[in-house]
């Protein structure tokens, strides 16, 4: 629901919005520049009696004086029955500049303040406001329950490049954005008459005056008991007229003042309502504020980046789902199919089910996890579909179906079958799905048929669950769905460098570029076609011969490099290992490239330690090889024989001698003193938990047994500290990519 409330406003008032911030952060140097060219007595030198005598000194046609919020002094008088108006110095009077408001100035804030469309427009502003109000407030909250919650809202952001800079941009502008956004909506209900402006009533004017000659205006008494940084404007009386009067407004109130006495005759102060109004005045626009006015609009500054950013994951969120049709409301349906996916892939076994029931008659709802409801009004049954993500975790559309599910009361409950989607060479193979299913039988929900996994998308085994199903609800479902491949390209085998044969583990750092005729070295950028869009921990998918299911294989290198290399070890029987160890130079594969943005070094020059085993070094090398800045970097790399499979060792001892390598810490299981990566973990707990109280990031690449082993030394590690993994985890300091 938050993201929809969230999504919505955004994609409707896009424009609207970027047009406000983007003349707001125009109007916010205005202050500034004024401030820039005012002269500004300090408080309690000069009183408005004497700045009124030392301007009628030089402007004898004098007929009001105003001081702007900035402290600017501007006089406006006739010459010869002429107009005019002239910055001046409030201690000598004497003209400055002549004040000539631009007509620029004048057309960007009559654009931000009604886009140029009169009240129709003032009410579009307004509304814009508001919805600027609904962004900032459900973006913050999306984001603090993403991160775990608002203590953590500065904590690191993961995702995709578009998500980490919207979410960047949000929070450092957040707090600007509220401001603007209530003050803006404030000032937009005022000016329809909704709320007071405080200016419902005003001073009387004085029914006597004294009607004698007048004073000279620097010795009106009344004038010279207000300090000039208190004036807001002095209105002159008309040449001649005995019975008219000085209108006085300050930032206290508004009155009248007799020119024969120099007594107030009547006075109003500012009401509450009208102190608010100025207050908030100021702190919308920066008037009286000029830094106030340039943080306000640097911070609006960022509301067209959010805009595009914004579209951009919304695009891809849409692109990305498929298209269900005929999907009944959430109300009126009778079988409800909930999807948990990462990569969309199970989108599409979704879609083919829920086209099946459809087609059988049935009233079919089909939505993410997350939008689990508390109730089902008119369903008999729930069929989920999900995916597990990484070690166990929940997939992205389904993160907070079990914090939702909490909240659904018993009553509530639905007979329930659970299938789930995952790897079967992985220990915790379809771990979500289990985890659904118990977290559901728990809360009492009955079983409408047993948890079901099925390995690596296999079409067959969701068919044969399908019918199962199909058998027990009375529906013959007979659905063939066969994921569609993924786009690839084809790249080509630019260079191999093979390790390890002497200790029976082949392995080959594997350097590919582009299929074309163009020459493209190592580190060279690629002419005209360029690779797809990575950065070092990222994965490709590549196909092997005449098998439809791809593999995966984190990436060492980023697009920049102009290259895509991988660090691949050879497995007994292993279709695509095999495959790839027989690659000569020349020869092509198909392949496509997966975001992991879950795995990549934390913004920031904290240090980084680096920890790997086998081919895990190769994302690490990744790491350093782009750290360009001289971020400490730690890397503990372990294989078993540094004579056969030490891999990247040129490259790491070229990094090391240009600092993109702090330290290097090495263990080889065959060597002399047979030590493992774990070994040299515990060795150094003094130095890594110097290096973790001063906010270092651990990650770690290579097999699961070796993180498993991993995880318990850094347990032992940290604990003198009070810290654990899954706090390191939620901060985002400890990080796995893990096979």
């Amino acid at each position: 629901m938050l993201r929809r409330i969230h999504s919505l406003p955004g994609l409707i008032a896009a424009v609207v919005v970027s047009i406000l911030a983007l003349t707001g952060a125009v109007l916010a140097v205005n202050p500034a520049l004024e401030r820039a060219g005012s002269s500004i007595p300090p408080t309690g030198e000069v009183s408005v009696a004497d700045l009124a005598q030392r301007v009628v000194a030089h402007f004898p046609g004098v007929e009001r004086i105003v001081r702007k919020a900035s402290g600017t002094i501007v006089v406006y008088y006739f010459d010869a029955e002429v107009p005019g108006a002239a910055v001046v110095d409030p201690r000598t009077g004497v003209q400055i500049a002549p004040f000539a408001p631009s007509a620029v100035t004048r057309w960007v804030t009559d654009l931000h303040r009604s886009f140029l469309m009169g009240d129709a427009g003032r009410a579009a502003a307004g509304t814009g406001a508001f919805a600027m109000l609904v962004l900032t407030v459900s973006g913050a909250t999306m984001l603090a329950t993403r991160l775990g919650g608002w203590r953590r809202l500065f904590g690191r952001v993961r995702g995709t490049g578009s998500q980490r800079l919207h979410a960047q941009f949000g929070r450092i502008a957040a707090l600007a954005l509220l401001l603007t956004a209530l003050t803006g909506s404030y000032m937009s209900l005022t000016t329809f008459g909704i709320i007071s402006d405080g200016m419902d009533a005003e001073p009387a004017f004085p029914s006597a005056v004294n009607g004698g000659a007048p004073m000279a205006v620097g010795d009106l008494g009344a004038l010279r008991a207000i300090d000039v940084a208190d004036l807001r404007e002095l209105g002159f009386p008309y040449p001649g007229d005995l019975t008219d009067a000085y209108a006085l407004t300050t930032a206290q109130g508004a009155g009248y003042i007799d020119p024969a006495t120099g007594e107030m005759l009547s006075y109003l102060p500012n009401g509450f309502a009208r102190r608010v109004y100025e207050t908030i005045f100021m702190l919308h626009t920066g008037e009286g504020l000029w830094w106030l006015g340039l943080a306000l609009g640097l911070a609006a500054l960022t509301v067209p980046l959010m805009t595009a950013t914004g579209v951009m994951i919304w695009w891809k969120r849409r692109q990305a789902m498929p298209r269900i049709k005929a999907n009944a409301r959430a109300a009126t349906a009778d079988t409800v199919i909930l999807v948990g996916s990462e990569g969309n892939s199970t989108w599409g076994f979704a879609k083919a089910l829920h086209d099946a029931l459809t087609g059988a008659g049935h009233r079919v709802h089909t939505a993410p996890m997350n939008r689990l409801a508390g109730g089902y009004r008119n369903a008999e049954r729930m069929l989920i579909l999900t995916a597990t993500y990484g070690d166990g975790a929940a997939p992205s559309s389904a993160k907070q179906f079990l914090a939702r599910l909490q909240d659904v009361r018993a009553a509530q409950a639905l007979p329930v079958a659970v299938l789930g989607f995952g790897d079967g060479r992985f220990p915790r193979f379809c771990q979500f799905a289990k985890d659904v299913e118990a977290a559901l039988a728990a809360k009492g929900w009955p079983q409408l048929y047993p948890l079901h996994t099925i390995d690596r998308q296999s079409a067959q085994e969701f068919s044969r669950w399908s019918a199962e199903i199909g058998a027990l609800i009375g529906v013959d479902l007979a659905i063939a769905h066969t994921p569609p491949p993924p786009r690839t390209v084809s790249l080509r085998l630019a260079e191999r460098v093979d390790y390890g044969a002497e200790v029976q583990a082949p392995t080959a750092v594997l350097r590919f570029v582009l299929a074309q005729d163009r020459p493209a070295g190592f580190g060279r950028r690629l002419l005209g076609d360029r690779l797809p869009r990575f950065e070092a921990g990222d994965l490709v998918g590549i196909l092997p011969p005449d098998n439809p299911v791809p593999r995966f294989y984190s990436l060492a290198t980023s697009a920049h490099d102009g290259v895509l290399e991988i660090c691949v070890r050879k497995h007994p029987g292993g279709l695509c290992s095999g495959f790839l160890h027989a690659l000569k130079p020349g020869d092509r594969i198909d392949a496509f490239v997966r975001p992991n943005p879950e795995f990549r070094p934390a913004a920031g020059a904290a240090p980084v330690v680096l920890i790997g085993a086998g081919t895990g070094i190769g994302p690490l090398a990744g790491f350093i090889r782009r750290n360009g800045e001289r971020r400490p970097m730690h890397l503990y790399f372990g294989a078993r024989d540094p004579q056969s499979d030490f891999l990247y060792e040129a490259e790491l001892t070229k990094w090391l001698a240009d600092r993109r390598l702090t330290r290097l810490n090495t263990a080889f299981s065959r060597a002399t003193d047979q030590a493992y990566v774990q070994d040299r973990i515990a060795a150094d707990a003094e130095a890594l938990r110097s290096l973790i109280t001063h906010g270092a990031q651990i990650m770690v690449c290579g097999g699961r047994q070796m993180a498993q082993g991993l995880a318990k030394v850094l347990e032992e590690v940290l604990m003198p500290l009070g810290l654990d993994l899954v706090t390191l985890k939620a901060q985002g300091r400890y990080v796995e990519d893990v096979y």
